[in-house]
């Protein structure tokens, strides 16, 4: 069935989360390429503990934290375990690039062109809500989504089954089959092709596939990639 949304993970896959060492990399010379690269591998790390542990009833969650939290108390960890001291103003400074990271640069190109061709778009991401935006606005990139969708309202991260479910509640007039979501994190990825949404992995880094679970439904190396299959 011909894919009618296109749904986008944001930090990796619209955004370039690593050039967080660029700034790293002034305040902290020699250091830039291990703060980015701990900084993400442990935000992400807290995403996970907090969704796998929290036993998340009805009535709330115990340890949900929103993701821009998660990010500070995760670059505090990242600084303290390569034994660097950042002053309030460099933290801040480091904190403040999350709301203003580059886009790649095929990314307009593409979701105009989904645009053009009558396809609806969406972002999913683990990013509050605030931050998320600020993201979207600072890439020009607001008038190209329909949706901006943040698993902040229902306080469970990624991969757990509900997150993706965000994505059918937002499009209930299509069947998932016709949704394809997009992402350039492999783990990403499999958590919806289980939650039974067709995929594409935006290979960026020309991994290895995942071990575990189904292939994703397609691959490619750019968002490009979108574009010959709708």
């Amino acid at each position: 069935m011909p894919y009618q949304a296109v749904v986008f993970d944001a930090y990796g896959t619209l955004f370039d989360v690593y050039a967080m060492g660029v700034l790293a990399e002034k305040l902290f010379p020699g250091h830039g390429p291990a703060i980015s690269n701990l900084w993400r591998d442990k935000q992400i790390e807290y995403t996970r503990l907090i969704t796998l542990s929290d036993p998340h009833t009805v009535s709330g969650s115990r340890y949900y934290q929103p993701f821009w939290e998660l990010t500070r108390l995760s670059l505090r960890y990242t600084l303290a375990r390569l034994g660097l001291r950042a002053s309030a103003d460099q933290e801040d400074a480091l904190m403040a690039q999350y709301k203003h990271l580059p886009a790649f640069e095929e990314n307009l190109g593409v979701l105009r062109a989904l645009k053009q061709r009558g396809i609806q778009t969406a972002i999913l991401s683990n990013a509050s809500p605030d931050m998320l935006h600020a993201a979207v606005a600072h890439a020009g990139m607001t008038e190209w989504l329909d949706h901006v969708l943040s698993v902040d309202g229902i306080r469970q991260f990624k991969t757990a089954p509900a997150s993706y479910g965000l994505v059918a509640q937002a499009l209930p007039a299509l069947a998932l089959n016709n949704i394809l979501f997009v992402s350039s994190n492999a783990w990403d990825v499999l958590g919806a092709t289980w939650f039974g949404l067709n995929t594409l992995w935006v290979n960026r880094q020309d991994l290895p596939p995942e071990a575990i679970g189904p292939a994703p439904t397609h691959v490619g190396t750019n968002l490009k990639a979108v574009l010959s299959l709708v």
